[in-house]
C-alpha cells in the first residue's frame, strides 16, 4: 500500500490536520518548518525544536528537557510521525518527556518499569473511548468476537479508537498481522461523541496529560493490549466475522489462559 493510500485509514484522523499540510513522504524539513508554525512550550518553558541527531552523547530525554530539542533523523518515517504526534498530542508528549526525566538516576542510563511503560505507550499507545462502559469491558475482557462482530454497530457508534503511539502510525503504513497496540481506557459520554475531531483530541490530550504527570502507568502491563486489525474499517477482512476466528490474533486474557490450562 503506498503511503499516501494508507493514510485514509480511519486511525489515522488524529494527524489529518497536519498530512494535508505535507507531502507524502517524510520530510523532516517541512514537517518542522511545520512545527514552528505552531510552537509547543514544555513545563519548564523550553520551546521544543525538531533537529537532526546530534553525535554528543547527551540521552534523547535529557536534550529535550535542557534544550527543548527533539532530535529527528531526515527522510526516517518513525520520526516523522513523532513530529506529528507532538503537534497532535503536545501536552501529553511534554508529560512523558518529564516522566523520563523524573525517573532517570543521576547518570541518565538507568532504566526501569516506569520507564518501559512510557516507552511502550510512547511507541504503541492507542486511547479507547466510549460512553458504552459494557463495550470497555468486552474489550478488557479479550471478548474480541462477541465485541467486534456481535456489537460491531455499537462499536461503530459509540466507541472511538485514537492512536498516540508514532510506531503504530509507522507500523498502519503496512499493516501486519498481530499488530498490537498499548491501550488505556477512558469512559466518555455521547456529548464528547459528537464534538468536532479537534475538539475531541484535545480533551483526550488533557486527559492523558494529566494521568501521566500524576504518576499514573507504571509498567508496561498496565496497558490493555489490543490487536488492531480487529478494529472495524482498519482492515477490509475484518468484515467476515470467521477473521476473528485467529486466536494467534485474538488472544484470549492471561485470566481466561490461567483458567483453562
Amino acid at each position: 500500500m503506498a503511503a499516501h493510500e494508507a493514510f485514509a485509514s480511519p486511525l489515522y484522523f488524529p494527524l489529518r490536520r497536519w498530512l494535508e499540510q505535507l507531502p507524502p513522504s517524510p520530510d523532516a524539513a517541512a514537517v518542522a518548518a511545520l512545527a514552528e508554525r505552531h510552537p509547543i512550550i514544555a513545563g519548564n518553558g523550553q520551546r521544543i525544536r525538531f533537529v537532526p541527531p546530534r553525535p554528543d552523547g547527551l540521552a534523547y530525554e535529557c536534550r529535550i528537557w535542557e534544550s527543548g530539542e527533539v532530535e529527528t533523523r531526515p527522510d526516517n518515517w518513525h520520526d516523522w510521525f513523532n513530529v506529528l504526534v507532538w503537534l497532535s498530542f503536545p501536552r501529553t508528549k511534554v508529560a512523558v518527556s518529564a516522566r523520563h526525566v523524573r525517573a532517570m538516576t543521576a547518570d541518565g542510563e538507568a532504566r526501569g518499569s516506569e520507564r518501559d511503560a512510557l516507552t511502550h505507550f510512547d511507541e504503541c499507545g492507542i486511547v479507547v473511548l466510549s460512553s458504552r462502559p459494557e463495550l470497555l469491558d468486552l474489550l478488557r475482557d479479550f471478548q474480541w468476537k462477541t465485541l467486534f462482530v456481535e456489537r460491531r454497530a455499537e462499536v461503530e457508534r459509540h466507541m472511538r479508537f485514537v492512536v498516540f503511539g508514532h510506531a503504530t502510525y509507522e507500523a498502519l503504513l503496512k499493516p501486519f498481522r498481530g499488530l498490537t497496540a498499548k491501550a488505556v481506557l477512558h469512559e466518555v459520554d455521547d456529548v464528547w461523541l459528537q464534538l468536532p475531531a479537534a475538539q475531541q483530541l484535545a480533551v483526550v490530550d488533557a486527559r492523558l496529560a494529566a494521568e501521566l504527570t500524576s504518576g499514573r502507568y507504571v509498567r508496561p502491563r498496565d496497558f490493555q493490549p489490543l490487536p488492531v486489525l480487529g478494529i472495524p474499517g482498519v482492515t477490509p477482512e475484518n468484515t467476515d466475522p470467521a477473521y476473528y476466528d485467529d486466536t494467534w490474533q485474538f488472544r484470549r486474557g492471561r485470566l481466561a489462559t490461567k483458567r483453562a490450562a
